[in-house]
């Protein structure tokens, strides 16, 4: 009676079935199976899209969640999706890895975020880490002739799978403590719980903040992000963050809002942690896609700001930070695809040097993504962090506020010097102008999102406080 609840989730894995059968029995199929699978996200789009009607429901004996808040979290990572498929096509074009494989392991990653995000159960929310993180393990090293690629899968899985160990027993130690894996019968609880379930819940913030590259558990994504390919790593920076956010809200602030006090100063702790480290640590970098790593640390520091303050808004300006944070990530990673030369791409820093001399559309657009990263008004970065400071500021948080705001102005300087290399420093040869026009949409609604925003700067965050109401 419930599968019309899931039609997404059964939808997508019968389609990877479908493209695995496709790629595997006709030849030379590899162009077919991708625009198969960017097909299948639209249509899976609009499946998700049609549960907003549903409050709230809980299905298979109350270990799966569907509401408001996992229809929009399913919606904006299938979003992200089709744009990082229909942007990075050339790229991986050119890579020589397009393969049968690529777009399916990106199908079943999803598949894992979208059973994350609605899971209410620990064995499910485990379930779907897998799922994602097995997908992520070859993705990261795809282009397999390339050292750095397979470096960067093999310290991917060695870290990861130290995390999910981790995370597992943290697991069993709550169902130990406690007698159940679901959230909604450990809520019922927490009135007279153990120290043992605190431990268990010490050790699942563990893996959560690892696999949103928190730190002190941050170590991989630097590596990681420079070796994939910029099209996995595009991936990496946007949605498993999304889906590891739904499940610190949803493991937080259900089964142990009540021991806010015991992990209150935990998520304080790793948010100033990441703030200070990414904006201090992406100063002395000359890979973009390096900088870009620690800048996602960062990021995610501000994110979980949010997170610690213990409130329904902080919850909302979390969520809506993330939104924001997705169009930004897809804007730069469009502007890196861009800078192609004889069929090599560029990543360096200072292969920016002079860009807006011979193309000034794509520095201008760096320029907004830029600016917007660093928060400056009136971007939409800027209205992003103004969210979090204010739901920190309300409970009186004011030393992670502050915090905030510091390391706001340290990372700003990394951001302006990108910008003043672009403007001010030598040109170098031009890089080649033949873009797809799925590469050239994808940055005009990114950054026209980005430098729009202000006009109607209460309209996502109206639709958020609509959706989620903890």
């Amino acid at each position: 009676m419930n599968l019309d609840l899931i039609f997404p989730e059964i939808f997508l894995s019968l389609a990877i079935m479908f493209l695995l059968m496709v790629g595997v029995f006709k030849k030379k199929s590899e162009r077919l199976v991708y625009n198969l699978s960017t097909t299948t996200l639209i249509i899976l789009l609009a499946l998700v899209i049609n549960l907003f009607s549903i409050n709230e429901i809980l299905i298979f004996n109350q270990s799966y969640k569907i509401d408001t808040l996992s229809t929009f979290m399913k919606s904006i990572t299938i979003i992200s999706a089709i744009f990082v498929m229909i942007s990075s096509f050339t790229y991986i074009k050119t890579l020589d890895i397009l393969k049968i494989e690529y777009p399916i392991l990106i199908l079943s990653a999803i598949l894992g975020m979208m059973v994350m995000i609605s899971s209410n159960d620990l064995i499910v929310f485990y379930l779907g880490l897998e799922l994602q993180s097995l997908a992520l393990y070859v993705l990261a090293s795809f282009n397999r002739d390339n050292i750095l690629s397979s470096e960067s899968g093999l310290k991917y899985f060695v870290l990861s799978a130290l995390s999910s160990g981790l995370l597992l027993y943290g697991c069993s130690l709550i169902y130990g403590f406690s007698g159940s894996t679901n959230f909604t019968f450990i809520s019922s609880l927490t009135s007279n719980i153990e120290n043992g379930v605190i431990f268990g819940l010490v050790f699942i913030i563990v893996g959560l903040a690892f696999k949103i590259s928190a730190v002190p558990f941050h170590m991989w994504a630097p590596d990681v992000y420079q070796g994939s390919p910029t099209s996995v790593t595009l991936f990496f920076a946007a949605l498993p963050k999304v889906a590891a956010l739904t499940v610190f809200i949803r493991f937080l602030y259900i089964p142990f809002v009540n021991l806010i006090d015991n992990w209150q100063t935990i998520i304080v702790f790793i948010s100033i942690s990441s703030m200070i480290f990414g904006a201090v640590a992406a100063i002395g970098q000359s890979n973009l896609k390096r900088l870009i790593a620690y800048s996602s640390i960062g990021h995610m520091g501000y994110a979980l700001a949010g997170l610690a303050s213990g409130t329904n808004q902080g919850v909302q300006s979390s969520v809506t930070y993330i939104s924001i944070y997705l169009v930004m990530t897809l804007a730069f990673f469009s502007c890196l695809f861009m800078m192609r030369k004889k069929n090599i791409f560029y990543e360096k820093i200072e292969d920016l040097s002079g860009l807006s001399s011979n193309h000034p559309i794509l520095s201008i657009c760096l320029l907004i993504v830029l600016f917007s990263l660093a928060g400056i008004p009136p971007l939409a970065g800027f209205f992003a962090k103004f969210y979090i400071f204010m739901a920190v500021i309300e409970q009186s948080m004011y030393f992670l506020a502050i915090v905030g705001l510091l390391s706001t102005v340290v990372a700003a300087f990394y951001y302006l010097r990108l910008i003043k290399i672009i403007y001010f420093d030598k040109p170098k040869e031009s890089f080649e102008k033949d873009h797809r026009i799925g590469l050239k949409v994808t940055l005009a609604i990114s950054t026209g999102i980005l430098l729009l925003y202000f006009i109607y700067p209460g309209f996502l965050n109206d639709l958020v406080s609509r959706i989620v109401l903890i």
